[in-house]
């Protein structure tokens, strides 16, 4: 069997971070699901035409499952940092860079990397 290539592990690890954050979310339903693996799959052309930019695939597919949920069920991922005013949405930072970080603009706080937000979650709830 070959070894996995890097394009394919970027790919699976871009998957498993958003996946793990959905779950965080509570939010990791089969039709939620597959919005991952709908971005995943466009996402491999993207890779496959530009390698170096494996390192941005996990922020890139964040971005998409966001706009996707956006658009059929709502904001996600809700800040956990924000106590008051109207809920919003994170945000992935840098849009096109390395280490993507689910980011409250209205704080102007890094809240998690993509990936962590179990960790943001928790602590938001029990702080």
């Amino acid at each position: 069997m070959d070894p996995i290539s890097p394009l394919e592990q970027a790919l699976h690890a871009a998957r498993a971070l958003v996946l793990a954050d959905l779950v965080a979310g509570r939010v990791a339903e089969a039709d939620v699901v597959s919005l991952v693996e709908q971005s995943v799959a466009q996402r491999r052309w993207w890779v496959e035409q530009w390698p170096e930019g494996a390192q941005y695939v996990a922020g890139l597919v964040a971005q998409d499952v966001q706009d996707s949920l956006l658009e059929r069920y709502g904001r996600w991922p809700l800040c956990p940092v924000c106590g008051t005013g109207d809920p919003h949405a994170l945000d992935v930072e840098p849009e096109l860079g390395p280490d993507p970080h689910w980011v409250c603009s209205e704080a102007g706080v890094k809240v998690a990397a993509v990936g962590s937000l179990n960790e943001a979650i928790g602590g938001a709830a029990s702080s």
